[in-house]
């Protein structure tokens, strides 16, 4: 009992503090835009025929009521809870009149599995790599990674991206320039393999970056961990260099890089913006980058709905499971 007071409940309350605020924000801000996308549709529709006066009413009440706009602003406010704890966001603007629901939900497969992949690769890469640098700081090749490092990451991420697509593209037409797959979703071998070639390049172009952050902080922290008491302690008594590499450097590295982590999965609901824009690749970024230019309102909502829950969420697991990797921590 003492468990789900003191520890669980707390968190729970400020998961849910966090999704409602996030969600009264997303909701503000389009309203204190001066677009308004009701006279955006009246006008695309007035611009190619004539419309009778009471046909125009019309259409504006059924915009305004599929927009969610319908109403006082508290009115709008009620109806906009309403609508998302059913899960109805209403019609894309620009994709009218597909829901917007329909388009998170075919966007949203394609970066879960280009970021989630590339997320988990760069940070098991980045903490391997980074710790045994710091731990054998005199080794050849451990010099040859921090030089490495150093080049590459101070380059801006939107460089390497472009780099690597006229690379791999152009010079040496080895992976496609656009696109996440071939012909039409279906579960088999070749569409499989064909996804599987069209994203290697989006993946490597993050992990690249990821990994040398990662490596930068790992390293950093086995440095320290390796002049410390227990690491001096466990050398003096001949432990094995590999045991004292996995068993107290490495676990002990990976506590602090475990929330970043989760963060980083939370995130990838919001999608990877520039790289699904270089690459071409069909994501919740690429969607989101198409609603801006087009000021579809609703599925910027949903977009921007969708990664507030995804951090929150994060957050809220790694609190509850934090203790689970740090026995330093305890419940009470």
């Amino acid at each position: 009992m003492t468990l789900l007071k003191e520890f669980i409940l707390p968190r729970l309350a400020q998961w849910l503090v966090v999704i409602f605020v996030g969600t009264t924000i997303t909701f503000v801000i389009p309203r204190l835009s001066p677009i308004n996308p009701v006279d955006q549709a009246m006008a695309r529709i007035s611009s190619f025929q004539n419309v009778e006066p009471e046909t125009v009413v019309a259409l504006r009440n059924s915009f305004e009521e599929l927009y969610g706009l319908k109403g006082s602003v508290f009115e709008q406010y009620l109806n906009f809870w309403k609508r998302v704890v059913r899960g109805d966001l209403g019609p894309s603007f620009f994709a009218f009149p597909e829901p917007v629901t329909e388009l998170i939900g075919t966007s949203i497969a394609w970066t879960v599995g280009l970021l989630a992949t590339s997320t988990i690769l760069a940070w098991l890469l980045g903490l391997f790599l980074g710790s045994l640098a710091g731990f054998f700081p005199h080794r050849w090749w451990s010099r040859l990674l921090d030089t490495s490092v150093i080049v590459v990451y101070p380059i801006p991420y939107y460089i390497l991206a472009f780099v690597l697509l006229l690379l791999f593209t152009y010079y040496l037409p080895i992976f496609p320039l656009v696109g996440g797959g071939q012909g039409l979703p279906r579960l088999t071998l070749d569409y499989i393999l064909s996804v599987l070639h069209h994203g290697f390049l989006p993946a490597v172009s993050i992990i690249i970056g990821a990994a040398a952050f990662r490596f930068i902080v790992s390293r950093a922290l086995a440095s320290t961990e390796r002049s410390s008491d227990y690491v001096q302690y466990a050398e003096m008594a001949a432990l094995p260099k590999r045991k004292i590499l996995f068993s107290y450097v490495i676990r002990n590295t990976m506590l602090p890089q475990v929330t970043d982590l989760g963060l980083s999965l939370g995130a990838i609901f919001e999608g990877a913006l520039i790289t699904e824009v270089v690459f071409g690749y069909p994501g919740l970024g690429y969607t989101l980058y198409n609603a801006v230019n087009s000021s579809d309102y609703n599925l910027i909502m949903g977009i921007t709905l969708l990664s507030i829950v995804g951090i929150a969420t994060a957050s809220l697991l790694i609190d509850l499971s934090y203790p689970l990797f740090d026995p330093r921590v305890r419940y009470r």
